[in-house]
């Protein structure tokens, strides 16, 4: 019991003594949360006070600047209203002056038409004595007014035309003499650099033999193996009494050369037979085809033309089968292409394009097809399909006139192609061609009134006419010289120039008995 009551006692004691130190730490916190809460109360104070300070301070600085702002602002609107009142008093000014204007406008205009019927009255008083005038000289000339305007402006337009005549010959002559010269020294020396030969070679469709026992073993067995050779070629073998020749004849120069080709095959073999004759004229085809490219090859090398399409390499080389009035196609383009450079080279410009253009100019002439067109506008096509320069494909296609020239390399290959076609010994005419342009140079001068007899002279390069002296005045014979010549030049075709030459003359004859 005593134990009990001990323990019950410490007990107390313990809670009074806890009792105790909680009351004590108690206010002792109490004492520090007050000291923390009159710090935070003196520092909020503080910051209370700047930031009111601040405040104050963003309040007078954002005070002035809008006091300068609104000054600024006033002065604006004073200088806006300082030119408002400036440009009122212009306009007012103005306003006063177009018064001023419309009234003297109003009494000009009044003047005006005061002035303008005075003139209308002189006009027809003007006008009346006119008349009188008029009706008193036709009664003095015994002609009427129109009759005589119209013998005024008869002889006004002779006289005109004598003038203008006189003045186109004048214009013609100083022309020749101060571009003949150097167009001259251009072309000779284009012509003395190019050099060719004087008569190019002919196509050969002639088949030379050994002898005529050949003959029967070409026709063959009921004339089998000329029949297959014919069928295979597309040529015709022609077999007369020409002794040791065989005549092929066809319009495709290719097809001809392969034929004669597989022919020389065949009789230096000997074996002659429809089978033999199928594969020599295959492995001939092949050949011939590859000695096209090559020729064509060979050709750009030669000229120093590169990067040419090989279709384009391609016809260069079948030109070489091709002719042109007995003129070799190639040749001629060969000697074109250096007569470009060459005249391209004395003019200042590009040789390598007029090169170019002078060697395919004519190569609308040895198409794979047949187009129905001028060779010159097919050839252009052709250019323009293998991505040529538009100067290259207008030469080509303006060589014969069928375009507008656009480029000075047009003209270029032009009078080179009437050159190398020109000369002496290039080109064969036919004997009915040649004797219908004569009398076509002819009938075209004996068409004009007053000429008496024309002459066709110089292989057609001169076209001399005699005119009568009593019908055509020598100013009249100018002109018909010079009709005549354009009349030539917009109606025929021809090579080279025609010299047309007018010859008026007057014969006094008187005998002595």
């Amino acid at each position: 019991m005593n134990i009990i009551v001990g323990i019950i006692i410490a007990i107390a004691a313990i809670g009074v003594g806890i009792l105790i130190a909680t009351t004590k730490m108690r206010s002792i916190l109490i004492k520090k949360s007050e000291s923390i809460v009159k710090d935070a109360e003196s520092k909020a104070e503080i910051i209370k006070k700047e930031k009111l300070l601040q405040a104050k301070e963003k309040f007078l600085q954002m005070k002035s600047e809008y006091d300068k702002e609104f000054q600024e602002r006033n002065n604006k609107i004073a200088q806006n209203e300082n030119k408002l009142r400036q440009k009122e008093q212009a306009f007012n000014k103005e306003v006063e002056e177009l018064k001023k204007k419309s009234v003297e406008y109003n009494t000009a205009k009044d003047n005006l038409k005061k002035q303008a019927d005075r003139l209308a009255t002189r006009q027809q008083e003007v006008e009346k004595t006119y008349q009188e005038s008029v009706h008193k000289l036709e009664q003095i000339a015994g002609l009427s007014a129109e009759e005589a305007k119209q013998q005024l402006v008869e002889t006004l337009t002779e006289e005109a035309r004598s003038d203008a005549m006189g003045k186109v010959m004048e214009i013609v002559e100083e022309a020749k003499m101060t571009a003949n010269q150097q167009a001259k020294k251009i072309v000779i020396e284009s012509i003395q650099r190019t050099a060719a030969e004087t008569a190019i070679e002919n196509t050969v469709s002639v088949f030379n033999l050994e002898n005529e026992e050949v003959k029967g073993r070409i026709i063959g067995r009921e004339g089998r193996n000329i029949r297959t050779l014919e069928n295979l070629t597309g040529v015709e073998i022609i077999i007369d009494d020409s002794p040791d020749a065989i005549l092929l004849s066809c319009f495709d120069p290719v097809r001809r050369e392969v034929a004669r080709l597989a022919l020389h095959k065949l009789v230096t073999d000997g074996r002659i037979h429809p089978a033999r004759i199928e594969e020599v004229v295959a492995k001939t085809k092949k050949q011939v085809e590859q000695e096209v490219i090559e020729t064509g090859k060979r050709t750009c090398i030669d000229l120093g033309i590169i990067n040419l399409h090989h279709e384009l390499v391609r016809m260069v080389g079948k030109m070489k089968y091709r002719s042109s009035y007995g003129q070799n196609l190639l040749q001629h383009s060969r000697e074109v292409a250096n007569l470009c450079a060459t005249m391209a080279s004395e003019l200042g410009l590009n040789p390598k394009i007029a090169k170019r253009a002078g060697l395919l100019h004519d190569i609308g002439k040895v198409p794979d097809d047949e187009p129905e067109l001028p060779h010159a506008i097919h050839g252009m096509k052709l250019a323009e399909k293998f991505k040529e320069k538009p100067e290259i494909c207008n030469a080509i296609g303006s060589h014969h006139d069928e375009v507008e020239m656009n480029s000075l390399y047009a003209p270029i290959v032009q009078v080179c192609d009437a050159i190398s076609g020109a000369r002496p010994g290039a080109r064969r005419e036919v004997v009915e061609a040649y004797i219908n342009r004569l009398n076509k140079l002819e009938d075209l001068a004996m068409s004009y009134n007053g000429v008496v007899k024309t002459y066709a002279i110089q292989a057609g390069r001169e076209l001399r006419v005699i005119v009568a002296a009593d019908k055509l005045t020598d100013q009249e014979a100018n002109q018909l010289s010079f009709d005549l010549s354009k009349k030539i030049q917009t109606e025929m075709v021809f090579p080279g120039m025609i010299k047309v030459t007018v010859i008026r003359e007057t014969r006094a004859v008187n005998y002595a008995k």
